[in-house]
């Protein structure tokens, strides 16, 4: 197979969340440069084509089979990419080896650096990536270097907002074979560069096992996700990897990201329980050996870091909820959230959002910086997931009901989470009763965020924590029996 290549040729671009699954555009049966390629992240765009040649790029949205039928007859009759009517169009270098910026809902700003294979090369074709830079070997040194600069991302990671380079030296100095996991269950983010942009995260596993001389390379992930498939693929074709790779599923289960939990699923345990969690890998390893434990977004970021040397740091992160479309986009860390919110719009009048995945923080200020520091200076999450809430959305409802969800899903091995998320649905239920006690839910948030063994009880309190910090008045509203969004009139049940 030849790498997809652009300059002056030609290139048609199928891109779809699952083209074996699709029904709606096969390229089955068309001739010529057609290609299939991995998601765009922004699934309200798909089936998307691509049509580029001589550094111009035409876009076009919703696509079926009959729309790529016609586009291709309209390109070769009239010679132009943009010959069918397309969405939009832009121009860009002629061997550009990434899906450019477009003024279309999640494609608007950000340069892609990370995201840059999804939609532009086909996601386990060796010659594509190989094309763009990959596979290149790098010295234990520099990966380090890299590492002192780079924070693991997601809270899959055992290194979430740390940087990364003195627990790879702790592992590499300790007794045993190293593992190293790559940790893709859970986030939207990293199941879009599993199934669009394998090799950058394999890149990353690679140098990363060659750098602490690990002797295997795990890829875990949800049992029935899509991209299982796909990072599968990639692992059987990936050329002379440092170590042994595999893939192996866990239980689609959110605390099954924990990374402690995830080693337990590895493990083959049934039950999944947090580990304690001392300093060092060494301490809570798959089968007692050293394990690093690193999101896909913490690799690919570590591969791209070797290949382009730049210093610029980004984020790739996924903005859903009350918005126009749903998408996983990157930005640079030096932008805001309202930047971020901007590249998919809001879905009506825009209230609040909760910053962080499932126990993100809430705010009403979306211009607070996506880097690490601006966001636990004002108390959001780092996850990488942004909800978006319109004013039709009652918050006591939204923290309501993620508190019900930490009840449930809790994996129960330590009281201050296992107690503390039970009595935090009671305290959110007896608002609607009348007793609204900010106090008492400010006072459990301490406990459950100081004792708990892993990251699922110390922020499972956040949501409701600062809802009443941003939102007083409408808890008090729902104790003397009015809701004022008039979404919800009973309480939920835990």
């Amino acid at each position: 197979m030849t790498a997809i290549t652009t300059g002056d040729h030609l290139v048609i671009r199928v891109a779809s969340g699952d083209p074996d699954r699709d029904p709606s555009l096969s390229t089955a049966g068309f001739d010529g440069p057609i290609v299939n390629v991995g998601p765009t992240g922004v699934p309200a765009l798909e089936p998307l084509i691509t049509v580029t040649a001589a550094g111009r790029t035409a876009l076009y949205t919703h696509c079926s089979t009959a729309d790529l039928e016609s586009i291709t007859a309209s390109v070769e009759e009239t010679g132009d990419v943009d010959g069918a009517d397309p969405d939009a169009v832009v121009s860009h270098a002629p061997d550009r080896n990434r899906l450019p910026t477009a003024p279309l809902p999640g494609l608007r700003t950000g340069d892609r650096r990370v995201l840059g294979a999804c939609s532009w090369r086909r996601p386990t074709s060796v010659a594509d990536h190989k094309a763009a830079g990959g596979f290149a070997p790098s010295d234990a040194e520099t990966v380090l270097k890299v590492g002192n600069s780079l924070n693991g991302r997601g809270w899959g990671d055992l290194c979430q907002d740390d940087p990364l380079a003195e627990t790879w030296r702790t592992a590499r100095a300790t007794d045993g074979d190293p593992v190293v996991v790559v940790n893709g269950h859970g986030s939207p983010a990293d199941t879009l560069l599993l199934s669009s942009a394998p090799f950058e995260v394999l890149d990353g596993a690679s140098v990363l096992a060659s750098a602490v001389a690990a002797d295997r390379i795990i890829v875990y992930a949800s049992e029935d996700d899509n991209a299982v498939k796909t990072v599968s693929s990639a692992v059987d074709t990936y050329p002379d990897p440092a170590a042994p790779m595999e893939v192996v599923t866990g239980p689609k289960e959110y605390r099954a990201a924990e990374p402690t939990m995830a080693i337990e699923a590895i493990e083959g345990n049934n039950r999944l329980e947090a580990r304690l969690r001392p300093p060092g890998p060494e301490r809570v390893g798959l089968e007692g050996r050293p394990t690093l434990v690193h999101t896909p977004r913490t690799l690919a970021h570590l591969a791209v870091g070797l290949r382009e040397g730049t210093d610029e740091q980004t984020r790739v992160m996924t903005v859903r909820g009350d918005v126009d479309s749903v998408g996983t986009v990157e930005l640079s860390e030096t932008q805001t959230l309202s930047e971020l919110v901007d590249t998919v719009g809001v879905d009506g009048s825009f209230k609040a959002a909760c910053v962080g995945g499932r126990f993100g923080g809430i705010t009403r200020d979306l211009d607070v910086g996506i880097g690490v520091e601006a966001l636990n200076n004002a108390d959001l999450g780092t996850d990488g997931i942004v909800d978006v809430l319109s004013d039709a959305r009652c918050l006591v409802e939204f923290v309501g009901q993620r508190a019900s969800f930490a009840a449930e899903e809790n994996c129960g091995r330590c009281v201050p989470c296992r107690e503390g998320t039970s009595q935090l649905a009671s305290l959110l239920r007896n608002v609607y009763d009348g007793e609204f006690d900010a106090r008492a839910i400010e006072e459990l948030d301490r406990v459950m965020a100081n004792s708990s063994i892993c990251a699922f009880g110390e922020r499972a309190g956040r949501p409701a924590r600062t809802a009443i910090e941003a939102f007083t008045s409408e808890f008090q509203a729902h104790a003397e029996g009015r809701c004022p969004a008039g979404t919800c009139l009973e309480p939920l049940e835990a």
